[in-house]
């Protein structure tokens, strides 16, 4: 799969199906290698003698001075190597050179080096260097799924990519006690898509025997009353070693203020991903994160990889559960044990046990008796409402006769105003269960808990838990016709993730048609996340019609379906119509109509004249489809500029009029435009245009653009100020999609 926004094309990348794009530099020649892992092709770089070898891009990619670019590759070899970024400038000669450091070790299998830095004055392009120092002549050094672009950096991270990632300086960090910081690359094996892990880690070395920690200097900043989440991957020394990542506040004048420590439970000395969560309080102002060894010996190294600090996640949309309590990642976080013999305590070691994350709450019972689990209170409950409480449940060891999942109620005043019935469940052994239970809020309720009566069927029987949410249920499915901006909204909820999704519009003749997502017609699409909205730009207008939704398990069977209400999408003015880029809906327009086309159908005919016979002998094809010139007016200076936006792509459009114009809906391809002054005053905004229109069949592959996950945060976090983000995009559309200049 190619890499998002790689500069390098890909056969560069993958080396597939040659190694056309690369060339020697130094001391080596190329080949083309079997074994690889993005595609079959790897690059075989081979010494001709002992001594420094170096190959790199045949083509040189286009940079800006100023700007910071990453580049990666998965490698393999006899020896440690080394990825550079050669800088050019715009005649071609070479200004400098960023090398990453050199790997700690060298391995035969495929591991991850990576380095970023800054295009220097005068760069104008720049080229990907793979180097490594061979003990003779011969030596095969192998790379792939090789990278240059902008920093890839995790969506949401509130950390700037250097302190993140360390993949310039370690600049990003600053000792705490007892520790000093540098950068390392050490051997690890990445997953093939992990483009925002390997190369550069950051090493935290205990100068003395005692505890030993770092910190963040990033101090971006937070909102009172939201949950943040940090987490990163240690590299603890021993299997022994006390390794924890914690999560900090701070106040407006940099007082800290709280803090979330989460320990590592480590299965080896591998990279782990350890989180921690913690809501912000009242007075916080911005936050960091630390990282640091506990009862550390001199000299031992703790490494971290992939710094993170974002809004922590809900697994379910609207949820009350702070992700410390729904995950467990740190701990059992509030549940206690309200009734009974039941033990809690989280599993161990890091992965043994988790549905999400890394690890799971425990739950053990000595005897065949019950319990009554419950967590801690959320506010948020309403009276009145209904809501939801749903855990995910497996059992570890012996067996449950019976889990109840209720939900407690609560007051302002912390007044327990008793619990839902409930529902009873039967656990069986194996896999991972959903069990939930819906309940309305009493009067006065504000606050609510989770509560699990759980009752053993032996001895030191164990059951798990995680992924814990409680919100309140709203319609699984729901349209909304947005009539000003020519769209219904359809929201789909409560969907199961890793499944497949297929919708359908259904109009009142019975005919479906597919809907449009982000990658394209929403056929047997993989659900990603439980809530997902839809914009359904190109739904008729005036005619009432639903949606029809398919849901398949991730084998291709058919799994549950849905239907939408009925909803009908209208248009005030039946003399305007809709004109639509199916894969760019901000760029549609709505245009008042001069007049509708006459149309033509075109047709391929041969004719012949048989001597001797009266009529000519005529061979035709098929008839074609229609073709007519739609003549429109655009009345302001601003319909205008949005009509040239939407004409400028040449992408194929949809026309839409409203049904007592005798005129369906239909997708056409637009030729030559003609632009015309109405006549009058020079200062006169309306503007006659005349549209000829080609019909064209659906486009199938178009997928809806969009931010893809971005936020204002990313942004934030990205441009210092207003005036950056002016100079590395053009348009409004352009922050909207990532489009940078350059």
């Amino acid at each position: 799969m190619p890499i998002p926004g790689n500069l390098l094309s890909a056969t560069t990348e993958s080396i597939d199906p040659n190694q056309s794009g690369w060339t020697p530099k130094l001391n080596c020649a190329i080949f083309w290698a079997t074994g690889g892992r993005n595609g079959p092709g790897a690059l075989n770089v081979k010494s001709v003698a002992a001594g420094e070898m170096q190959a790199r891009t045949v083509s040189s990619y286009p940079v800006v001075a100023g700007t910071v670019y990453q580049a990666f590759s998965d490698t393999a070899g006899a020896v440690a190597e080394r990825i550079g970024i050669r800088w050019l400038n715009s005649s071609g000669t070479e200004i400098s050179i960023t090398w990453s450091l050199t790997t700690a070790g060298a391995s035969s299998g495929w591991h991850r080096v990576s380095v970023a830095g800054i295009a220097p004055v005068g760069a104008t392009q720049a080229q990907v260097l793979l180097s490594s120092t061979e003990l003779s002549a011969a030596v095969p050094h192998y790379w792939e799924n090789i990278y240059l672009g902008l920093p890839i950096r995790t969506t949401g991270n509130l950390l700037g990519f250097n302190t993140e990632s360390t993949e310039i300086d370690a600049s990003g960090w600053a000792a705490v006690v007892n520790a000093t910081v540098s950068r390392q690359v050490p051997v690890v094996q990445w997953a093939v898509d992990a483009y925002t892990a390997g190369g550069h880690t950051l090493a935290m070395t205990a100068i003395a025997a005692g505890n030993a920690s770092v910190l963040a200097v990033d101090r971006p900043t937070v909102t009172p009353g939201v949950e943040y989440l940090a987490y990163a991957y240690l590299n603890p020394p021993t299997l022994a070693a006390v390794a924890w990542i914690e999560l900090r506040y701070y106040d407006a004048t940099g007082n800290q203020i709280a803090a979330q420590r989460s320990t590592l439970a480590p299965p080896g000395t591998g990279m782990y991903r350890q989180r921690a969560s913690l809501v912000a309080p009242a007075n916080a102002a911005t936050c960091s994160v630390a990282a640091g060894l506990d009862g550390a010996s001199a000299g031992q190294v703790l490494r971290l990889e992939t710094v993170v600090v974002t809004v922590a996640p809900k697994f379910a949309a609207g949820s009350i559960v702070t992700y410390s309590a729904a995950s467990f990642e740190q701990g059992t976080s509030g549940w206690t044990t309200a009734a009974g013999v039941a033990m809690l305590g989280r599993t161990t070691p890091w992965g043994d046990v988790y549905f999400e994350g890394s690890y799971a709450l425990a739950i053990t019972s000595t005897t065949a008796t019950a319990s009554t689990i419950r967590s801690g209170r959320f506010s948020g409950a309403a009276a009145g409402l209904n809501f939801r409480a749903q855990i995910i449940a497996h059992v570890g060891a012996g067996s449950w006769t019976s889990v109840a999942v209720k939900i407690r109620w609560y007051d302002a005043a912390n007044t327990d105003l008793g619990a839902s019935v409930g529902v009873n469940y039967v656990m069986p052994s194996g896999s991972w269960y959903i069990l939930n239970s819906d309940a309305v809020a009493p009067a006065g309720a504000t606050q609510a808990a989770v509560e699990l009566v759980v009752t053993a069927g032996a001895v030191n029987s164990v059951l798990h838990v995680d992924q814990v949410a409680l919100w309140q249920v709203m319609p699984q499915t729901a349209v909304v016709p947005v009539d000003g901006d020519g769209y219904i909204q359809l929201t789909l909820r409560e969907l199961t993730l890793d499944y497949l999704l297929t919708v359908y519009r259904v109009t009142p003749d019975g005919s479906r048609t597919l809907v449009r997502g982000p990658s394209g017609l929403l056929s047997l699409n993989v659900i990603t996340s439980d809530l997902m909205i839809i914009e359904d730009h190109e739904a008729p207008l005036g005619v009432q019609i639903y949606y029809l939704i398919e849901i398949y398990n991730p084998a291709g069977t058919l799994a549950s379906t849905r239907t939408s209400a009925l909803v009908t999408l209208t248009l005030a003015d039946v003399n305007e119509a809709w004109i639509k880029d199916p894969g760019n809906p901000q760029r549609g327009c709505r245009v008042l109509v001069q007049r509708a086309p006459d149309w033509q159908r075109p047709i391929e005919q041969s004719a012949y004249t048989v001597r001797g016979r009266r009529n000519k002998v005529i061979l035709s094809g098929s008839r074609q489809g229609l073709e007519g010139d739609l003549a429109i007016w655009t009345r302001t200076d601003g319909e205008r500029a949005a009509l040239h936006l939407l004409l400028d792509s040449g992408n194929v459009l949809l026309w839409q009029a409203d049904p007592g114009m005798g005129v369906d809906d239909m997708y056409v391809t637009v030729a030559q435009v003609t632009e015309a002054r109405t006549g009058g005053l020079a200062q006169e905004p309306w503007r006659a245009w005349t549209l000829p229109l080609v019909q064209a069949d659906m486009p199938v592959t178009t997928g809806v653009n969009g931010a893809q996950g971005r936020t204002w945060q990313d942004v934030l976090t990205e441009f210092a100020t207003w005036g950056d983000v002016r100079t590395a995009y053009a348009t409004w559309e352009d922050v909207l999609l990532d489009r940078r200049r350059g």
